[in-house]
């Protein structure tokens, strides 16, 4: 009898971005001297290269750092919709908080895609910016009145939006909203564009420059990793997670969500729009024209909390066979995942990073609508480096208390935290040999350390407990890093920071094997 080999549409490759494989990246060098600037701006992804370029065309001196490579982190990672329209959210700021607060989430989000499509034009920059209308849909009967409440108050919020019961996609949906005029890119291209701009304007750029401290006393100062400084009288953090808490309890406000995408070539064509599910497991659709005249579709969702997913890899195996269902498949050339957060009242914090810290600003939040969100905060940032007043401000400031709106999902989210603080403690280690490719849990003198084995058969071992508030991290087989379940930072296998909160390395441990 003779047996067929499975074939393997991963291709036994690592994740990989197709926003980061089919672009060029120029390398800047670190920060290697103490410097002055009007503005200094922490975080290479949307909010902060957007910010960088609007300051630096009013004539300020900007520094941009980011701890790793330009776009790299959840910007290079993202389905990269350019939309007002955001699931279901108007009709909760609504319910919640009033029309005029919705009207202003409306507005800046009008705002950001006008913004962008300015620049786009203005700057000639070739970045697939096609028009698109946005759709977001159910399946169930249990979501209809959700889409239809949403669809009555975005058409008083003044957007072209239309209630319908069928999609272009090949799905059987109860019911669908559909936003009109709306866009999608090819996000690092875009970017990139204002990087070139950036430096054009005299602004200052710095790779692989971790920032770690502000110092208030005195001439307000960044401070990083390697012992440097950039003295400036304002700053703003824009690396996804606020690096600097300066007591504003963000580790408490935000949680992080991990999300994955797969980017396949199919038979046929892609019936056009952009696409989000209501309920769960959520799906999102789009599509993306590539180099060599073809076309890529680009399946999201299968999202959960940071670290609390038993087997990552299985994420990537549904969304393959949801596309399957829906498209005939070819080829998955590209996945990737990315991690953002989001606030307890869903409304991304856009402001000033506490009430008694003057000059220092933060934007995050943004509940993976970051292309228009991280746009509008930008916006937002601009007009307060300026002391400008700015008409959505309100809606957006970190120093909101919206008791009624949040307190719920705190205490959950809160729980949940506690509860990952002492799990791992809990759990018996297992006394076994690491084989290549796998990770576990070991015992060493009493004592549990995270263990990879790499296909070259090197073993790495670390302590699993995060250096930011010494949460217990979980293997995320997928992306073959250790994660925090409090909090989101990620780390090599060899106990590299990947990304914040935390900002030191895991501790390493060197075993003779038997």
């Amino acid at each position: 009898m003779c047996h067929r080999t499975k074939k393997d549409l991963f291709n036994n490759k690592a994740p990989l971005s197709y926003w980061l494989d089919s672009v060029s990246f120029n390398d800047y060098q670190p920060l290697k001297d103490d410097i002055s600037v009007d503005v200094a701006i922490v975080g290479g992804g949307i909010v902060g290269i957007t910010t960088a370029f609007i300051l630096s065309q009013e004539g300020l001196k900007v520094a941009l750092i980011d701890a790793g490579k330009l776009l790299h982190g959840t910007t290079g990672h993202t389905t990269a919709k350019v939309t007002a329209q955001h699931d279901i959210i108007y009709s909760t700021i609504e319910s919640k908080l009033g029309f005029d607060l919705a009207l202003q989430h409306a507005d800046a989000n009008r705002a950001a895609i006008k913004t962008i499509a300015s620049y786009v034009n203005q700057f000639n920059i070739d970045c697939d910016f096609i028009s698109q209308s946005a759709y977001v849909y159910t399946k169930e009967f249990a979501y209809i009145k959700k889409i239809q409440d949403e669809a009555e108050i975005a058409k008083k919020l003044g957007f072209e939006a239309t209630y319908l019961e069928d999609i272009p996609l090949p799905i059987s949906v109860k019911a669908a909203l559909r936003f009109d005029n709306q866009y999608q890119f090819h996000p690092t291209k875009y970017l990139l564009a204002l990087v070139n701009l950036i430096a054009q304007n005299g602004g200052l750029i710095f790779e692989q420059t971790r920032a770690i401290d502000i110092e208030t006393k005195g001439k307000k100062a960044l401070v990083t990793k390697d012992g440097y400084s950039i003295m400036a009288p304002s700053i703003v953090i824009a690396s996804h997670y606020p690096f600097f808490d300066g007591k504003g309890m963000y580790f408490s406000r935000i949680y992080p969500d991990r999300s994955y995408a797969l980017g396949v070539t199919i038979e046929g064509s892609y019936p056009g729009g952009m696409y989000i599910s209501v309920e769960e497991p959520a799906r999102s659709f789009r599509s993306q024209p590539m180099e060599d005249g073809g076309q890529l579709v680009i399946i999201g969702g299968e999202h959960h909390k940071t670290g609390q997913s038993q087997d990552t890899s299985v994420h990537y195996n549904e969304l393959l066979k949801t596309a399957k269902e829906i498209f005939k498949v070819k080829d998955v050339p590209y996945r990737w995942s990315a991690q953002d957060y989001t606030s307890m009242d869903n409304v991304p914090y856009i402001g000033n990073l506490t009430s008694k810290s003057s000059g220092i600003y933060v934007a995050t939040g943004f509940r993976k609508w970051g292309m228009t969100s991280g746009t509008s905060a930008a916006l937002i940032l601009k007009d307060l480096v300026l002391c400008q007043d700015n008409p959505w401000s309100d809606l957006y400031n970190p120093g909101r208390f919206t008791p009624a709106v949040s307190a719920g999902k705190f205490i959950s989210e809160n729980i949940n935290v506690a509860t990952q603080l002492i799990k791992g403690k809990l759990s018996q280690a297992e006394q076994a040999k690491v084989l290549p490719g796998q990770a576990r849990i070991i015992e060493v003198d009493g004592k549990k350390y995270g263990a990879y084995r790499d296909l070259e058969d090197r073993l790495f071992v670390v302590d699993t407990t995060c250096t930011h508030l010494g949460c217990e991290l979980a293997w995320n087989k997928a992306e073959l890093s250790w994660d925090c379940p409090c909090h989101g930072s990620r780390f090599t296998y060899n106990g590299n920071v990947i990304e914040g909160p935390a900002q030191r390395p895991l501790h390493r441990l060197e075993l003779e094997e038997d």
